[in-house]
């Protein structure tokens, strides 16, 4: 049963489910190219969609460059992983990727070390300094190849928000747009895991990347997408699953994508046959026990009025938080206060702000919460 439903990781192929609309806009984008940029809330499915369409596309015609940036600390800690990624997925043998290193990086000597296992390939480590070559030679890298191999390149990075934590954040935002809008051959698709730090840097008209591209804003895939993909798993493992039990497992999580695979995947594997209320209710009890210590982590350090914030939010109060009346009955402090509390439990990504007031926003953060914390 391990191709039943997968999550923590992106999914492909017969594990990924709707997103009609989406993927024909994105690859659009793509193979047209136009910058995209891709926000949503975590486990929602950002990355799965990019590596869906990324196997959609022409390969032909467009190389699509995926790189992941969450451990980069510093701007040339972005470009060495920029640089190796696309290198290294541009390059369908190594002595094309030698010959490219060569003609581009000339001054680099790299580190190539061949793995013992046949499915590792090889590792690739470029070294790359400020006293070898200033910023923009490596930004321009994946426009110089295009125009080498005649075909145009997508660069998608996951985890941008990052690009905001390094040291003069804003000069390295104004580097990498001067640099990017002005190439012919590669376009961008940029998208990451939080979503107020990415709104922030695409729709704030004082941040260097404001209107750089399409701005998707990734929702959740409808009930009935999802209640037709589980009721078709289960029954491909001889299982059977009645629509309204796997409408739950949706609705209990909101439909965000990866706790709807993972319930789902706790449901069929306490199942011998046929779904029941019991066994839903057991798997949802196991599914807030598996990430109840990344909870309890993110709430430690919480100050109590931080807490007391989260206590009515889970109670079901997202607006009027200075009324005397809420104020008192959840312990909030000051109104000067609240708006601290409100921005740092923001920043922490634990809440987040919705058209009709302040919400928690992780489904299975807020059911943990309820259990065990008001």
């Amino acid at each position: 049963m391990a191709d039943a439903f997968i999550y923590g990781s992106s999914v492909e192929g017969e594990n990924f489910t709707d997103r009609e609309t989406e993927t024909k806009r994105l690859k659009a984008n793509f193979e047209h190219g136009v910058n995209t940029l891709l926000i949503s809330n975590r486990r929602i499915g950002k990355t799965s969609l990019v590596r869906h369409v990324k196997n959609l596309v022409n390969a032909k015609k467009v190389s699509v460059v995926y790189l992941d940036i969450f451990d980069c600390r510093s701007e040339y800690d972005f470009y060495n992983k920029l640089a190796t990624a696309v290198l290294r997925q541009t390059a369908s043998k190594m002595d094309v990727l030698l010959q490219n290193i060569k003609t581009f990086l000339g001054r680099v000597s790299p580190k190539i070390i061949m793995s013992p296992d046949p499915s590792m390939d090889f590792s690739l480590s470029l070294g790359i300094t400020p006293k070898e070559y200033a910023p923009e030679q490596i930004l321009n890298l994946a426009e110089n190849i295009a125009q080498k191999q005649g075909k145009r390149i997508v660069v998608c990075i996951d985890e941008f928000q990052q690009i905001g934590e390094f040291p003069d954040s804003l000069t390295v935002q104004k580097r990498l747009r001067g640099a990017w809008q002005l190439q012919q051959n590669v376009s961008y698709c940029l998208f990451g895991s939080k979503k107020h730090l990415m709104t922030n840097m695409f729709q704030n008209k004082s941040m260097p990347f404001f209107q750089f591209g399409d701005a998707i804003f990734l929702g959740v895939i409808p009930v009935k997408k999802w209640v037709s993909f589980i009721c078709e798993k289960f029954k491909k493992h001889g299982l059977s699953i009645h629509e309204d039990f796997a409408a739950r497992i949706s609705d209990e999580v909101e439909g965000y994508s990866s706790y709807v695979q993972q319930l789902a995947w706790l449901v069929m594997l306490k199942t011998e046959s046929v779904v029941t209320k019991e066994i839903v209710d057991a798997a949802v009890n196991e599914l807030i026990a598996q990430n109840a210590a990344l909870f309890m982590q993110q709430t430690e350090g919480l100050t109590s009025y931080q807490m007391n914030m989260l206590r009515a939010l889970a109670s079901g109060v997202h607006d009027g938080f200075l009324s005397k009346e809420v104020m008192d009955e959840f312990r909030l402090g000051t109104k000067s206060n609240i708006s601290k509390v409100k921005k740092i439990l923001i920043d922490r990504d634990l809440v987040e702000v919705r058209e009709n007031g302040l919400y928690i926003s992780d489904p299975v953060f807020q059911m943990w919460f309820r259990k065990y914390c008001l």
